[in-house]
């Protein structure tokens, strides 16, 4: 994919991060799983914000004026719930004045390897003319992440660009996002592993985010 941005391909503190969130070991500990997921945001937010549009602002000092090229404009950040949390507040830590979008989506499963990705709640300002973040820590079949992105396009119009965010993704689910996503977009994540179980677990992937950030649900 032309459009899909990797940086896990590269060298740097950000693999350390993905390592530790993978660790059966480190996984104990949820306040650093939580931690190490908004750090991996605000890397994601620091690239993303490479790509958006600049202007030229003069700023006054103390001894004097000088211009520097800023960002127009903030982003609109959305994110899943509920294990998108850490991830949106790593985003919302660089692009603090931004304005936020949630929706609360569910497996209605009929058996155990059968289910469908329902939205139950959104909440979100207007996107038309704006640059939507949508961020989620995994991205397994892509169904769920799709269904935000219809579901917040549908309720608050169409943005200019779309940044699709997932920290570990499925070869699968990517290429479910290219095909289902038809906003101008760019997708980012950190890793991209082959295999999906039938349940839509990522393998190796690191389990199930919203689990080891806020606890076992029933």
């Amino acid at each position: 994919m032309k459009n899909l941005i990797n940086l896990g391909e590269q060298n740097s503190i950000f693999n350390q991060f993905i390592k530790e969130i993978r660790s059966a070991k480190i996984q104990k500990d949820s306040m650093r799983f939580r931690r190490n997921i908004e750090r991996l945001g605000e890397i994601f937010a620091y690239e993303i914000s490479k790509k958006l549009d600049f202007s030229s602002e003069t700023v006054t000092t103390p001894l004097g004026d000088c211009d520097m090229e800023v960002m127009k404009k903030q982003p609109v950040i959305a994110t899943v719930l509920r294990a998108g949390l850490p991830l949106h507040q790593g985003v919302l830590n660089y692009f603090d004045q931004a304005e936020s979008a949630f929706v609360s989506a569910y497996r209605k499963h009929s058996t155990a390897d059968d289910f469908e990705v329902q939205v139950e709640y959104m909440s979100g300002p207007s996107l038309k003319g704006k640059t939507l973040i949508l961020c989620d820590p995994m991205l397994a079949s892509g169904q769920s992440m799709v269904l935000a992105y219809k579901a917040l396009v549908e309720e608050y119009g169409q943005p200019v660009h779309v940044h699709v965010v997932s920290i570990i993704a499925s070869s699968e689910g990517m290429q479910f996002l290219k095909k289902n996503v038809r906003s101008k977009a760019t997708f980012w994540t950190g890793a991209v592993d082959s295999e999906m179980t039938a349940q839509s677990y990522i393998i190796p992937g690191l389990g199930d985010a919203g689990d080891l950030a806020y606890g076992e649900k029933e």
